[in-house]
């Protein structure tokens, strides 16, 4: 290929003589201006100058777009191969481009991959305060994560899984986001309630697809991260004559086949040699881990941890929720041991229970019951809520609100009313 142009002699001049030229005196006649052409082969005769030129041309070594797979298909190919990929959707929101191109029928927006762009994890900014984290409740979380961390620098083998269980209400859950937070880590959480759906395998795609999302968020914002799955028992264990669903199995088998193969998992695309995952480690916390198949508790796939705080660990949960009350540890241990066998969040309902009073003071204040619901928020709006002052808190009143809590305790306990209703049911 040849490329010719013209250019003035005095621009030439200009370039290659130290004598300066006026161009006023120049002849300026197009015919008179000297042709440069660069001329360019179809073929170059030197293999290496080409290998070199396309090396030139690729955007970056690390390009997904150009990279090849082990069978040599690219990016592009792999994409529209792969089932249920949205990242092949634009999405169009009103707000973000012009109006006139989102329209306002079938709703303005049309952000296909919206779900997508939403935050997965969880940063506990909420937890604002000096909070207490038991010693041992700490020590075996910061293990079980960094090891899996450094799985690939160990000679042992590390269980996937941590399985804290213990009673109701002893903080197992807001200890591990307490941990968290003082680690820095992002962890994803899931709950019970989604490892059931109407349509079979979806929570178990469901936990796949957290697993992977929280790899990318190691990969991709070098922030620590976790698959956590609260309540884990009230979603798999089987209590009584309970049916086991095709979910429940799915979901049992999932989480087994990510602690045999952390680093291979699938979404329903196609398998390939350089997709590896990161290895992330996964916490459950439940009450009663018998109920769960066996197989994935055993050692090897899950380390167990039983969660049962001592006195002086509540002592300090407990002075730490009433620190700001002005309540002593003194008394914070007289009332712990005035009620004894009690789990952590009794005390954190001791201590609503004493607000009630002086919520329904500020609802009369308010105007009261009738019509509360228009006038509440119409107040809200107008900013004229009245001011609401929390009660001073003291032992006796604190004593008193938990003897309110043992007395409904024991009337549920007691009064089964069920036996009354239903006479011929067996015990």
């Amino acid at each position: 290929m040849a490329l010719c142009f013209q250019m003035p002699p005095y621009l030439i001049k200009s370039q290659f003589s130290s004598k300066p030229y006026n161009p006023q005196f120049a002849h300026r006649n197009p015919s008179n201006f000297p042709a440069i052409c660069c001329n360019q082969t179809e073929g170059n005769d030197n293999p290496a100058a080409n290998a070199t030129e396309k090396q030139q041309k690729k955007i970056s070594e690390q390009s997904s777009w150009e990279s090849k797979d082990s069978e040599g298909k690219d990016y592009l190919y792999r994409l529209g191969a792969e089932a249920d990929n949205m990242n092949i959707a634009v999405g169009a929101r009103a707000g973000v481009i012009d109006d006139l191109f989102t329209g306002n029928f079938l709703g303005k927006d049309a952000d296909i991959v919206f779900d997508y762009r939403q935050k997965a994890t969880r940063t506990f900014e909420y937890l604002q305060g000096d909070y207490y984290i038991a010693p041992l409740f700490l020590d075996k979380v910061v293990c079980h994560i960094v090891k899996n961390y450094i799985a690939h620098h160990l000679n042992v083998k590390v269980p996937l899984i941590l399985g804290v269980w213990g009673g109701k209400g002893q903080g197992k859950t807001f200890q591990t986001e307490l941990i968290f937070q003082a680690m820095g880590v992002e962890p994803i959480i899931m709950s019970a309630g989604e490892l059931e759906s109407e349509r079979a395998g979806e929570p178990g795609k469901l936990i796949r697809e957290r697993y992977r999302t929280a790899s990318q968020v190691v990969q991709n914002q070098g922030k620590m991260s976790c698959l956590v799955v609260n309540d884990i028992d009230a979603g798999l264990g089987r209590f009584g004559n309970t049916q086991m669903t095709v979910n429940n199995q799915i979901v049992v088998g999932t989480l087994m086949n990510l602690a045999d193969n952390p680093t291979r998992v699938s979404t329903g695309q196609v398998w390939r040699e350089t997709d590896i995952t990161n290895r992330i480690p996964i916490i459950v916390t439940g009450n009663d881990f018998t109920t769960i198949y066996a197989p994935l508790v055993r050692d090897g796939r899950m380390d167990k941890f039983y969660w049962q705080p001592t006195l002086e660990d509540i002592v300090n949960i407990v002075q730490r929720m009433y620190e700001k009350d002005g309540i002593t540890k003194d008394e914070v241990v007289t009332i712990v041991r005035k009620f004894p066998n009690q789990a952590l969040d009794f005390y954190g309902a001791l201590r609503s229970r004493t607000y009630d009073r002086s919520i329904l003071k500020w609802v009369n204040d308010a105007g009261g019951a009738d019509n509360l619901g228009g006038r509440l928020l119409k107040q809200q709006k107008d900013g004229k809520l009245p001011v609401f002052t929390p009660p001073t808190q003291t032992v006796d009143a604190l004593l008193e609100a938990g003897y309110d809590l043992i007395r409904e305790q024991n009337l549920i306990m007691e009064n089964k009313l069920s036996k009354e209703y239903m006479k011929n049911m067996e015990d």
